[in-house]
């Protein structure tokens, strides 16, 4: 098992476009559905796979393009590490100052390597300057937890 890490940080209100943040569903509309939820789903089955916006569930990270890894790691702690100093590197940005309390960073990215450890995912987000949103992840691979079938989407690495 190895950890993948993405970050996103954007306008909230792209974040805020929940449709390009889950999968579409399986099946197109039933015949006779208006042209324009019939146009949407097709749109949403096109980008959710290539769009950067964060999946709402984690795991789905994981059909993104590989160039929207940030990280690869074979250790949590080493992963973790990373959200830390992606975490610190934002701190003076975040819209709340009680996210800002370096042991409450620390706190996270404890509780991030004990996740990560035992093959959970990692997903944190929050406010920057308004309107931007932050969104930091650490995705287990090879196999995920919640969704086993999903492939590791770096080439070169081959799921066990």
């Amino acid at each position: 098992m190895h950890h993948h890490g993405y970050l996103w940080a954007g306008p909230k209100q792209r974040y805020d476009d929940e449709a390009l943040r889950r999968p579409p569903p399986p099946h197109q509309p039933p015949d006779g559905s208006r042209p324009d939820l019939v146009l949407r789903h097709r749109e949403v089955k096109a980008a959710f796979p290539i769009v950067d916006l964060p999946p709402l569930e984690t795991a789905y990270w994981l059909i993104k393009p590989e160039k929207l890894i940030r990280g690869t790691w074979d250790e949590s702690k080493e992963a973790a590490d990373w959200l830390g100093k992606r975490l610190v590197e934002y701190a003076a940005r975040f819209d709340s100052e009680g996210g800002r309390d370096r042991g409450r960073l620390d706190l996270l990215v404890e509780s991030a390597a004990d996740r990560l450890g035992r093959g959970g995912d990692v997903s944190h987000g929050c406010y920057l300057e308004r309107p931007t949103f932050l969104s930091l992840a650490l995705v287990c691979c090879s196999p995920n937890r919640a969704l086993p079938a999903l492939r590791c989407p770096v080439g070169t690495i081959a799921p066990t």
